[in-house]
C-alpha cells in the first residue's frame, strides 16, 4: 500500500512539473513574438498627446518670494496639543507664484498650503503644525518650500515640556479590568 501511494505521489509531482515547464515555455514564446512584432516597422502613428506637464521649474527670481519670517521659535510649549504657526509670504515679482510642494524634515511636522497661484503683490500662507505628543525636549524642524521662484527653507523650533504624570496610578496588571 505504501509503495502504491508513493508511486502515485511521484507521478502527480512529475505531471505538475511538466505542466509548469509547459506554461513557462508558452510565456517565453509569447514574449519572443511580442518582441518581433515591436521590432517590425509599424505604420506612422498620429502624434502622441503631450505628457502631463511637469512641475514648472524656477522661472522667477528668488527675490519674488519673500517670507515675513523664515524661522519661528515656539519657546516652551506643553506636550499634547499641536503647535501651529502660519508662515506668510508676499509675491514681490511680476508673475504669479505657484507653490509646488512643502516638504517637512520628518513626519511630526505637517505643512499645508494652497495650490492656487499667488498674483503679484498678493500674499500667501503656509500653515505648519508640529505634533508634540510623545516628543518632550527641544526640537528644530525644517520645511522645504519649492515654487516657481526657487526653493526656500523655513524652520520651526522650541522646547516641548513633558506633560505631568497623572495622580492616578497606571494599571500595569496583565488582567483586563472592566
Amino acid at each position: 500500500m505504501r509503495k502504491i501511494l508513493l508511486s502515485a505521489g511521484f507521478l502527480m509531482m512529475s505531471c505538475g512539473i511538466m505542466f509548469a515547464q509547459d506554461k513557462k515555455s508558452k510565456r517565453a514564446k509569447k514574449k519572443d513574438k511580442a518582441k518581433t512584432e515591436v521590432a517590425a516597422p509599424a505604420a506612422p502613428a498620429a502624434p502622441a498627446a503631450p505628457a502631463a506637464p511637469a512641475a514648472p521649474a524656477a522661472t522667477l527670481p528668488a527675490e519674488s518670494l519673500e517670507f515675513k519670517d523664515m524661522v519661528h521659535d515656539f519657546g516652551t510649549i506643553p506636550e499634547g496639543p499641536d503647535a501651529n504657526f502660519v508662515f506668510t509670504f508676499v509675491n514681490k515679482g511680476k508673475e504669479p507664484i505657484i507653490i509646488q510642494k512643502a516638504q517637512p524634515s520628518c513626519g511630526c511636522t505637517v505643512p499645508s498650503f494652497s495650490s492656487e497661484p499667488v498674483p503679484p503683490g498678493a500674499s500667501g500662507k503656509i500653515d505648519v503644525s508640529y505634533h508634540t505628543k510623545g516628543r518632550p525636549n527641544a526640537f528644530t524642524k525644517s520645511i522645504t518650500v519649492v515654487s516657481n521662484a526657487g526653493t526656500k527653507v523655513l524652520t520651526i523650533r522650541g522646547t516641548v515640556e513633558k506633560a505631568p504624570v497623572s495622580s492616578v496610578p497606571e494599571n500595569n496588571s496583565m488582567m483586563k479590568t472592566n
